[in-house]
């Protein structure tokens, strides 16, 4: 866990929603590869009710092997694929409603997985936030020992 670490962007963003997240991974999914970047889709790959730890547990499991730079996960609320995430070693997954949420889950929390509420936020904040997270360095310093302690050993 370096000092001023950004992600690895050779690596697929891996990125998951339920039904409820659905439009908002797709528009996601168009907006990175617009940018350049690749990405990896585990689903749902439609709105019909569908259950969102079948899609936040690939998107953790991808961050956490290290076979993807970092996460994306969309819900209604952001809780349930924030908490299914967050069963996995490494994985850091943050709730964000707004673009300092982004910038601080980064920067102080070196959060892999931004989890989006899709019901409260709308799809241009939901963009502005994964820019900020991508583009937020982890500052290190006095946040890397608190980071350290997250583990559950």
């Amino acid at each position: 866990m370096a000092s001023q670490s950004l992600f690895d962007l050779s690596l697929p963003v891996a990125i998951g929603s339920d039904h409820a997240g659905y439009e908002y991974k797709e528009e996601i999914i168009s907006y990175l590869e617009a940018k350049g970047l690749k990405v990896k889709d585990v689903g749902a790959h439609s709105s019909e009710s569908a259950d969102y730890p079948d899609f936040a547990h690939p998107v953790a499991t991808l961050v956490e092997r290290e076979q993807a730079a970092f996460g994306i996960l969309v819900c209604g609320s952001g809780n349930g694929v924030a908490i299914t995430a967050n069963k996995h070693q490494g994985i850091r997954a943050a709730i964000c409603w707004g673009e300092e949420l982004s910038r601080l889950s980064r920067a102080h929390n070196n959060a892999n997985v931004l989890c989006v509420p899709a019901r409260f936020v709308d799809d241009a904040v939901a963009k502005q936030m994964v820019d900020v997270f991508i583009s937020t360095p982890f500052e290190g310093g006095r946040h890397e020992n608190r980071v350290r302690k997250i583990a559950c050993l």
